[in-house]
């Protein structure tokens, strides 16, 4: 009788352990999936960028470092977001790409600053329409991202909580980094009011 009390609860451990096992990969799939949704408003932003600077390129020809920088920028935020792409619960990965998204948003801000003193620029239809899409692009990004956090909330939950933490231990399950805002130093700033 006995051996069947310890047959049944060997039995049970082994059911917990395979939904434990099966949530974890349930959820890490969540993230990546979550991630998959950024990739694609990244991706939209990096194609907008190309069709901005060009269009601001004829009006600002003494502004070469700034249309520069955010060419640059982009390359090193799309190498960035491939490399997350490839890996999105690799905690390295993910501050990496939040770090090159900061410098492409400075860089973008910048760049709308200087069109502000260009009122031919201002007025130009391209440059109004692609300003348009990525303010928009930009929004769905933060959804996107305000998602992507939330799974890996849960992913970071499951991972670190007992008794899940021990078998994520054994099939080395890491907690996952959440997307952190892509503001820059400049962006953070207070905007300063004067009359």
């Amino acid at each position: 009788m006995a051996g069947y009390v310890l047959l049944g609860f060997l039995a049970l451990g082994a059911f917990w352990a395979v939904a434990a096992y099966n949530g974890l990969v349930g959820l890490r799939n969540e993230v990546k999936n979550s991630f998959a949704q950024i990739d694609v408003q990244l991706k939209r932003r990096y194609d907008l960028i190309p069709n901005l600077v060009e269009t601001a390129k004829g009006y600002l020809k003494h502004e070469h470092d700034t249309l520069t920088d955010v060419i640059q920028a982009r390359g090193a935020a799309m190498n960035a977001g491939a490399a997350a792409a490839a890996n999105p619960t690799d905690p390295a990965a993910m501050r990496a790409l939040g770090s090159a998204e900061g410098v492409l948003g400075g860089a973008l801000t910048r760049l709308m600053a200087v069109a502000e003193s260009y009122p031919d620029l201002k007025a130009n239809q391209n440059m109004m329409q692609v300003s348009e899409e990525l303010t928009s692009t930009e929004n769905r990004i933060a959804f996107a991202r305000q998602a992507f956090n939330d799974t890996v909330m849960r992913f970071n939950n499951a991972v670190q909580q007992f008794p899940g933490s021990i078998l994520a231990g054994m099939f080395h399950f890491q907690p996952a980094e959440p997307l952190a805002a892509t503001e820059s130093p400049e962006e953070r700033k207070a905007v300063k009011v004067q009359f």
